[in-house]
């Protein structure tokens, strides 16, 4: 998987590529060249006498050194630019990605996995880049160099390596192979560790209001310490891998010496090929250890191309059309005809067979209890979801035929818990329409009911949200998300839920501006969906839909169902008084 990924990834950089290898070679050659040339000035310089000898070949181990330098500065240059390039890739890969899920493909996931597979992941496979250009490139033409220019110097000594080689693979291979399947726990383990902190940064008021500050801190406790148990669990055995090593090493460097010792004396080979060998064998077994460096990452980062495939490879389950339909009437009429919903391995439908019809101009409202499947309703509209059966129709065309910018354009949703980004009011409210002027933003906020908390704003159109918009009060929040959806000026408003934060003079005052500015008389008529829970927000509508377990059991005005639909009575009438549910 590691390989089928970076061979995806690394395609568009095969020049800067080929640059590292040729440069790595140049400066892998300049570095096995220097133990011949200080054998020579050992062997024909140091022993003879010949200081001018000495000198000049002295003077050549610096030019090669110069090369050696240079060398290796380019090949890092290109390597560190090309991993680099890598990461940024790979992120972009996954966030274009994650951009296309339906709401169904982030749940399966969740937002903290979704958050390491791009940060923590990437970074993984990314270093694994770098170090293979920076490191790994180098090390098998210095392995086999080495064992070349090695025999070259003395063949009957040369044997040892017949069993270094092979003894130092071998405890590498069985280390590394105890690794690979803690470093998958201790990636999941880190999924764990960022969805514990991301729920009690997100809900630290509900922490604080219910006092459960000691039990977050031991929920905490226990995924950061499986954590540490399988960091320790991984940390031990890496910590043998490096003393193993050089364990053999030095051994190996003992063994040359006294067979060495023994070849000198026998006048089998002289000393300067004697250090040039030993030389051989330490750029050897280095280039070993720089694989070995390696091999203890490349467990690591295939685990983590194994997680960014799992969501690049996911297809999302809200798909586009292959021929979109660009165009449209643009009257803003809505229609659900016989739809069914039903989310993957449940055992009943949310919806079903679910008929609505909603017209511009006009004010649909949904109510239902609890689970009723109000919500799942309007998320099919928009397409965060497609219905499993039936279809969904905007001015007559069906929306998995609609080009997904079209719909977006014709359907504005303020969802039930609104989200505001980083920035200013303004930045916000121009989120779906950037050429708005601050006219239209002013006339948005006042519809809505948060001119006046504006205004009295440091900054009023330029005042700082923060993230998620938790500086700013859960009313003033959803008033500011449905201004933003008034800016961005739609055919068909879907209100999930928008107003439960409001209190009742204020629900009223944006409702009736609502009902004034989406009408023809207002200037723009627009189709209107309410999704609500009070009965004071959608008694005035022009249509009422009554949803009991994801059926449609009634439709009218507020005395209609009063009068024929029990369940819409009894939701009445555990809001209001008898007198109340009647009274204008």
């Amino acid at each position: 998987m590691l390989i089928k990924l970076l061979r995806v990834h690394l395609r568009p950089y095969r020049t800067a590529i080929v640059l590292v290898v040729l440069f790595q070679f140049l400066q892998t050659l300049a570095t096995l060249y220097l133990p011949a040339l200080n054998a020579d000035i050992i062997d024909n310089g140091v022993v003879k006498g010949d200081t001018g000898y000495v000198m000049r070949v002295g003077a050549g181990m610096l030019g090669v050194t110069v090369l050696q330098i240079a060398a290796q500065a380019v090949a890092v240059y290109f390597g560190a630019r090309t991993a680099m390039a890598v990461g940024r890739d790979l992120r972009a890969s996954i966030f274009e990605r994650v951009q296309t899920f339906s709401a169904r493909e982030v749940g399966q996931f969740g937002a903290p996995s979704l958050i390491t597979r791009t940060t923590n992941d990437v970074q993984q496979i990314q270093m694994l880049v770098l170090l293979t250009f920076t490191l790994m490139v180098s090390a098998p033409i210095m392995c086999v160099g080495g064992v070349v220019l090695a025999l070259r110097e003395d063949v009957p000594l040369s044997s040892l390596l017949l069993v270094i080689v092979p003894v130092l693979i071998g405890v590498v291979g069985l280390i590394i192979a105890r690794m690979r399947p803690l470093f998958r726990l201790m990636q999941d383990r880190l999924d764990r560790v960022n969805q514990v902190m991301r729920e009690q940064i997100t809900g630290i008021r509900v922490i604080r209001a219910f006092v459960r500050d000691d039990h977050e801190r031991d929920r905490y406790g226990v995924a950061n310490d499986d954590l540490t148990d399988v960091s320790l669990r991984v940390g031990r055995i890496m910590a043998l891998m490096f003393p193993t090593v050089m364990l053999i090493v030095n051994i190996s460097s003992v063994a040359v010496v006294w067979f060495g010792g023994h070849r000198i004396d026998s006048g089998g080979m002289q000393v300067g090929e004697l250090t040039a060998f030993i030389s051989y064998l330490m750029q050897i077994l280095m280039s070993i250890m720089m694989a070995t460096f390696m091999f203890m990452m490349i467990p690591r980062a295939e685990v983590c191309a194994e997680r960014i495939k799992e969501v690049v490879d996911t297809e999302t389950s809200v798909t586009p059309p292959a021929a979109p339909i660009t165009t449209l009437a643009r009257h803003g009429e809505l229609e659900l005809r016989d739809v069914d919903f039903r989310y993957p391995g449940a055992e009943a439908a949310v919806l079903s067979g679910v008929r609505v019809r909603a017209r511009p101009g006009e004010v649909t409202a949904i109510i239902g209890s609890t689970g009723s499947g109000k919500t799942t309703l309007l998320n099919l509209i928009p397409r965060l979801f497609d219905a499993t059966s039936g279809t969904v129709l905007v001015d007559g065309v069906d929306v998995r035929e609609l080009d997904p910018d079209l719909l977006a354009r014709t359907v504005g949703l303020v969802p039930q818990r609104p989200y505001l980004f980083t920035g200013t009011i303004a930045s916000n409210l121009r989120y779906g329409n950037p050429d708005a002027t601050d006219e239209e933003l002013w006339q948005a906020l006042e519809i809505a009911q948060a001119r006046d908390f504006v205004e009295r704003m440091e900054g009023q159109l330029d005042a700082p949200i923060a993230q998620g918009g938790t500086n700013v009060s859960g009313g003033q929040r959803q008033r500011l998300a449905i201004a933003r959806t008034l800016v961005h000026r739609p055919e068909i408003y879907l209100f999930d839920d928008s107003f439960s934060a409001l209190d009742y003079a204020t629900d009223a005052a944006l409702r009736a501006a609502l009902t004034e500015h989406l009408t023809a008389d207002g200037g723009q008529e627009a189709t209107v969906v309410i999704v609500a829970q009070r009965v004071s927000t959608i008694r005035d509508a022009d249509r009422i839909i009554v949803l009991d377990d994801g059926k449609v059991v009634g439709t009218g005005t507020h005395d209609e169902l009063m009068e024929t639909d029990p369940t819409y009575r009894e939701i009445v009438l555990s809001q209001l008084t008898a007198e109340e549910a009647v009274t204008r």
